[in-house]
């Protein structure tokens, strides 16, 4: 089982957020758009190389991506039901 702080430090250590640490990442802060972190397409081409890499999980619904990508917590909740076959 894969926690959302695991999560929290794979994105700050993949996109090197160096400015940012892990306790300051909430768990349901958007990780894309003015309200969160503010993230754009090339973060996400390279968080979708990190789940692949680090946890061995793909994306293959495109339509779920900005579901995937709202937050930690929902990146941590993707990886799970994926490694538990869900």
């Amino acid at each position: 089982m894969v926690s959302i702080e695991e999560i929290k430090i794979k994105v700050i250590e993949s996109l090197q957020l160096e400015d940012l640490e892990v306790d300051e990442l909430e768990d349901d802060m958007p990780l894309f758009g003015d309200e969160g972190l503010g993230l754009d397409s090339v973060d996400a081409i390279e968080l979708t190389l990190m789940l692949e890499r680090e946890f061995g999980v793909k994306i293959t619904d495109m339509s779920k991506v900005q579901t995937i990508f709202t937050s930690c917590a929902t990146l941590a909740e993707y990886i799970n039901k994926c490694k538990n076959g869900k």
